[in-house]
């Protein structure tokens, strides 16, 4: 966009400064740099179709009218994004960590539909409990940073139809890859070859899988393996940004920067980790939904309870002396964690609820956190606006 361009040329071009965001800041901090590095910045930023744009806020004349087209993109952003490798690791879990069963039809002659879940009815339903938690810690992975991709879209736009999109194009790509992820781990315990995959990794696994399409089946391998960029795309949109907002040194650095930095660190951990992924995924997965539940739950009430008569002042958002501290939420936070790790139930920890979730135990993280948070936090914040006034 034009708008984006002229605002990216304003940056090191013009006021020597590093990065197109740096001289909205009315408390910009000036970091010379080299005329040679200026140069280099403004013929980057001002490539077509370069979003040179940082976390200044798009004013609302630079905003377009939602189209039914651009409406739908939103459902096509978010399924397209979704329906990756990676999630379908998150089917995987089912059958082949909490050995539950796979109970609907779905195709592939391999799956084994008939697989039945291990265990006596109160242990089936904790591990079903648990596998739940699970598919929402992957879909909550999006909650601190959705609304990145919605911010050229005008104030007016229609809020049931940016949740219908975003729902719809969350819950199709979802549901899809994570029957076909639960589809390939039943499969596991009747098909030898399958079994003798998975011993060597996930992704041997997903390549057993296409055997049957022969060179074709290798062919489809090598896409879905490609899908991934579809995933990482966005998280590293918005890294970027979220780069920014630490502070005014480090909003003057460029997006592309940022970007670039926060690929090579994923690329150095992903080389590193390669032969243990499966392992490392199914530690950390659950981590990212407690901490993700929780900003939810606290957001949700700030926006439910505090801001629903007298809204937000959206030109403030980098006004220090108007926003918020951050006290409640910061306490409001570490009492939720209290709760998560009360009932976490992980191979290296096990909280002294989860332990009382059936008889071997069940994931009630996530749920603990959440009410722990939304106790604490209304309270908290209250005295916090009494007494500080923001």
């Amino acid at each position: 966009m034009d708008s984006e361009k002229a605002l990216g040329e304003k940056g090191l071009g013009q006021v020597e400064e590093v990065g197109s965001d740096f001289a909205s800041s009315n408390d910009a901090l000036p970091i010379p740099v080299p005329e040679k590095l200026s140069r280099w910045n403004r013929t980057i930023q001002s490539l077509k179709g370069f979003e040179a744009r940082g976390i200044s806020r798009v004013q609302p004349s630079e905003r377009e009218a939602p189209t039914l087209a651009a409406l739908v993109q939103m459902a096509i952003m978010w399924y397209s994004a979704n329906i990756t490798l990676n999630n379908l690791a998150v089917g995987f879990l089912g059958p082949l960590l909490l050995q539950l069963g796979f109970l609907d039809r779905s195709a592939g002659p391999h799956f084994n539909t008939s697989l039945q879940s291990v265990g006596n009815t109160v242990t089936i339903a904790a591990n079903r409990l648990s596998f739940f938690s699970l598919q929402l810690s992957a879909t909550l992975s999006w909650a601190g940073s959705s609304s990145d991709f919605f911010v050229y879209y005008p104030e007016c736009t229609s809020k049931r139809m940016v949740f219908a999109m975003t729902f719809i194009g969350l819950s199709v790509s979802f549901i899809f890859v994570n029957l076909l992820g639960v589809g390939l781990a039943s499969g596991v315990s009747t098909n030898p070859g399958w079994d003798t995959a998975y011993s060597t990794s996930s992704g041997a696994l997903l390549l057993a899988g296409f055997d049957g399409l022969g060179g074709f089946g290798k062919f489809c391998a090598v896409i879905v393996t490609l899908g991934l960029c579809s995933n990482t795309v966005p998280c590293l949109y918005c890294s970027a940004l979220n780069f920014q907002t630490l502070g005014k040194v480090w909003k003057a650095i460029p997006r592309y920067i940022w970007v670039t930095a926060a690929a090579i660190v994923y690329l150095v951990c992903a080389v590193a980790g390669r032969d243990h992924l499966f392992f490392i995924f199914q530690n950390f997965l659950a981590l990212m939904g407690y901490w993700l539940a929780i900003f939810v739950m606290i957001v949700f009430e700030e926006h439910m309870i505090f801001r629903q008569n007298k809204g937000f002042d959206w030109a403030a958002y980098e006004d220090k002396t108007k926003l918020p501290i951050g006290i409640a939420a910061l306490i409001s936070f570490l009492v939720g964690w209290i709760g998560s790790i009360l009932g976490m139930y992980q191979l290296w920890w096990t909280g002294p609820i989860a332990r009382h979730i059936g008889d071997l135990g069940g994931d009630v993280g996530i749920w603990l956190g959440i009410a722990f948070t939304a106790v604490v936090f209304p309270p908290l914040r209250f005295v916090e606006l009494r007494q500080i006034g923001r």
